[in-house]
Formats: C-alpha cells, sequence, structure tokens
C-alpha cells in the first residue's frame, strides 16, 4: 500500500515568518479522518495530477478557499475551482466552512483525511515517490538549507521491518504537523525495502 500526506507503503491558520511554538503540533483547524483508500479509478486520477497533489499539500495547513488556494499555487482561479471540483468528487476534500463576502459565499475546502493510502498496484516499478521527490529537489543551495539524506541497511527478520515501517509512517505523519513558518518548503521521503544484496549466511548443507 502507499499514501500521500501521502505516504506509500508495502503504500490551515497562516504562514508566518517563524515557527508558531517549537515543538507544538500544528492545529488544522478542522476535522479529518486519518486515512483514505485511493481504491477508485476516480481518485487515482485526482490525485496523479500534480497541480492537484499540490493543493491537497497545501490544503494540510489549513482549510482555504479557491481564491487564496489560486494565491498560493499563481494559477488562475477558475483553473483552481476546476481542480478543486475534480477532488471534492472524488471523496479526497469537503467543505469544512462558509463565509459571506459580498453577497457571495465563500467555502473552504479541507482533506477528508490526512493519509491517502494507495494500493500496490498504483506503483511504476521504480521505488515509490523517487521521481516526484527527483523533480521536487532543490538542490542548487547545497549546504546553506537546512535537510539531509541517509541510506542504511540492516538484515533483520520482516517482523522488525514491518514494526520500523510503522515508526517511520508515524513520523512522516509528525513532520506534516509542524508548525508552519519560514520561506522554504522541505520534504520528507522515507521508505523500508528488502534488497538484492547477498548478504545473509548461507543454509547449512
Amino acid at each position: 500500500m502507499s499514501d500521500i500526506g501521502t505516504q506509500k507503503r508495502s503504500k490551515p491558520a497562516r504562514e508566518d515568518d517563524a515557527a508558531e511554538g517549537a515543538g507544538a503540533v500544528y492545529q488544522l483547524g478542522y476535522d479529518l479522518d486519518a486515512t483514505i483508500n485511493a481504491d477508485t479509478p476516480a481518485r487515482l486520477k485526482a490525485v496523479g495530477n500534480p497541480l492537484r497533489a499540490l493543493l491537497l499539500d497545501l490544503i494540510l495547513e489549513r482549510a482555504m478557499t479557491v481564491t487564496e488556494l489560486a494565491e498560493r499555487v499563481r494559477k488562475p482561479r477558475g483553473t483552481v475551482a476546476h481542480h478543486v471540483d475534480v477532488l471534492v468528487d472524488a471523496g479526497l476534500l469537503k467543505v469544512t466552512a462558509t463565509r459571506r463576502v459580498r453577497a457571495i459565499d465563500e467555502r473552504f475546502y479541507g482533506r477528508t483525511a490526512h493519509t491517502i493510502v494507495f494500493p500496490d498496484s498504483a506503483t511504476d516499478g521504480d521505488l515509490p515517490f523517487i521521481a516526484d521527490a527527483r523533480a521536487e529537489a532543490d538542490l542548487s543551495d547545497g549546504h546553506a538549507c537546512a535537510g539531509g539524506f541517509t541510506l542504511r541497511h540492516a538484515r533483520i527478520p520482516a517482523e522488525l521491518a514491518d514494526e520500523f515501517t510503522a515508526r517511520v509512517m508515524d513520523l512522516a505523519t509528525e513532520f506534516t504537523r509542524l508548525p508552519r513558518g519560514g520561506s522554504r518548503e522541505y520534504a520528507f521521503l522515507a521508505g523500508v525495502f528488502p534488497t538484492k544484496r547477498p548478504v545473509a549466511p548461507e543454509d547449512p548443507e
């Protein structure tokens, strides 16, 4: 299974210049489920569009109107409204509140679930999200910005791999709930997977 939160496993009020309290949990201001399955063609198609995936991520900051989303992604309001409608029809977004602005009811949209879980068949044969991460990554600043990478290996039973994967997924969810602030977006990419390396002891004859 995979999820977008998004993760893949075997697959908000304002943005201040400073974080709103180190160590605090970011509050969305609306209720949502923990997970939703991308188990229909409509949902898979909805999240497969890069702009719609971006809208889903932005709404993890807080519920937003189409106008606010259009300003954030620098796209025409009509374009964003269409993509929001697609996400609503797919059951991935919902109206969380309305307000009256110049005799017009403006809707705030929020996610229906914090994590969107994909079936294993949704992968393209590569490690999940690697292509997305490569396309999004800004490595031009070198060491000027925070962040880092690591690749580790351990010969462990499958049960321990599953337990560790669950902890990593919890950490990924925690990452998306950190207080918003600053002028840069950071991404968290993680995975636990079996390798082809011949490191196990040979079976005794």
